[in-house]
């Protein structure tokens, strides 16, 4: 096998690998309580989608080695499309029409643009722009860490804010790889400590962003997301700080910006597609059809049958009895005589029915007769 057919093989691999982390992940974050979004440390699950996500990064660093970065960086954009279909033939989750469309603009315009950027000479950043990137990297990953707490009510948009933030965490711990890479070339110094840490914080703080961008969000939309700005923002530190540019001039420059739009709006797809079922889901719990939470962590709409509410039957009280009014009526139309209950002042029986009408829809019950003659008991 040649050594561009091994990059391809590596890179499809890794791709995989990558789309049963995020599957992994996303299981782990429907099933785990609110205290546990970030890491869910006691779930071995968990540590087996750590496990993925590490073994895709090493394939792809292999695949580096013996492919082109033209090749292999598009083909890791292809985790998208290989988890849609993962996930429906592994765990149920089937995707709709609109995810599918998402996920394919969002995969080509992210390979098209990673295809443009052209290489360069291996260059390493200095200790000021080391401090300058750090601190601005950090800034941004707490300004999206707040804006998706304050967000906690839409969860569409708080698990893009958050896959935002770890896709900008793994691209800058990528920029500080290759720059500690490139310092080796020159033999190893003690002088990288403090950029390994910086490695070892960002991709750590990536990691548990993810696991906390999946959390009532769906699969499409974070790993989408994720997956598309990891690259994007590790491109354009590339071509700002270590002099690399788009192929094929100003036109690749144009075919770049129109790549970025298309994934783009794969990632408004896939997010509005998200948020519409998020609608759908609420106004089915409030229209009162029920729901029960399945163990996938869905919601599932439960069948209710309502039974009809019977009418109300007019009754009167006949003998210590409750009877049809109807009854009493064709009675004294056949010409009986009709009598009310016993009573202590009428014990034959005689006193005469008298029908009331309910004020809410209830029975017809009849009212009690006071007698002005009773006898009172004097002391």
């Amino acid at each position: 096998m040649s050594a561009l057919a091994l990059s391809v093989v590596l890179s499809l691999v890794s791709a995989v690998a990558y789309a049963a982390g995020a599957i992994v992940q996303e299981r782990v974050a429907v099933s785990s309580p609110d205290a546990e979004q970030y890491a869910p440390l006691r779930r071995a699950s968990w540590w087996a989608a750590v496990a993925l996500n590490g073994l895709g990064g090493l394939l792809h660093v292999v695949a580096l080695a013996y492919g082109p970065l033209s090749l292999v960086q598009p083909l890791g954009a292809l985790t998208i499309v290989f988890a849609l279909p993962m996930a429906a033939l592994f765990v149920g989750r089937k995707a709709g029409a609109t995810a599918w469309r998402g996920a394919i603009m969002a995969t080509v315009g992210l390979a098209g643009l990673l295809s443009l950027v052209g290489a360069s000479d291996a260059q390493s950043l200095s200790t000021p722009q080391r401090i300058t990137v750090a601190v601005v990297t950090a800034g941004a990953v707490v300004a999206l860490m707040a804006a998706g707490r304050a967000a906690h009510r839409h969860p569409a948009v708080r698990s893009v804010l958050l896959a935002t933030a770890s896709g900008i965490a793994f691209g800058m711990s990528s920029v500080f790889t290759k720059t500690v890479a490139v310092d080796w070339t020159g033999g190893v110094s003690a002088a990288d400590v403090p950029s390994l840490a910086v490695i070892g914080v960002l991709a750590t703080a990536g990691i548990l962003l993810s696991q906390a961008s999946y959390r009532g969000a769906g699969l499409a939309a974070p790993l989408a997301t994720l997956t598309v700005v990891n690259p994007v923002v590790a491109a354009a530190v590339g071509i700002t700080m270590f002099g690399e540019t788009f192929r094929y001039g100003s036109t690749g420059t144009l075919l770049a910006l129109g790549c970025g739009v298309v994934a783009a709006g794969g990632l408004i797809l896939l997010t509005t597609e998200r948020l519409q079922a998020a609608r759908a889901e609420g106004a089915d719990a409030g229209a009162g059809a029920g729901a029960v939470e399945t163990s996938e962590g869905g919601l599932e709409k439960a069948a209710v049958t309502a039974e009809p509410v019977p009418e109300p039957v007019p009754v009167v009280l006949r003998k210590g009895t409750l009877v049809p009014a109807a009854d009493v009526l064709v009675a004294a139309a056949a010409g009986e005589t009709v009598h009310g209950d016993d009573t202590p002042d009428d014990p034959d029986g005689d006193a005469p029915v008298f029908f009331h009408g309910s004020l809410y829809g209830g029975a017809y019950i009849p009212m009690p007769v006071v007698d002005r003659h009773r006898v009172r008991i004097k002391s």
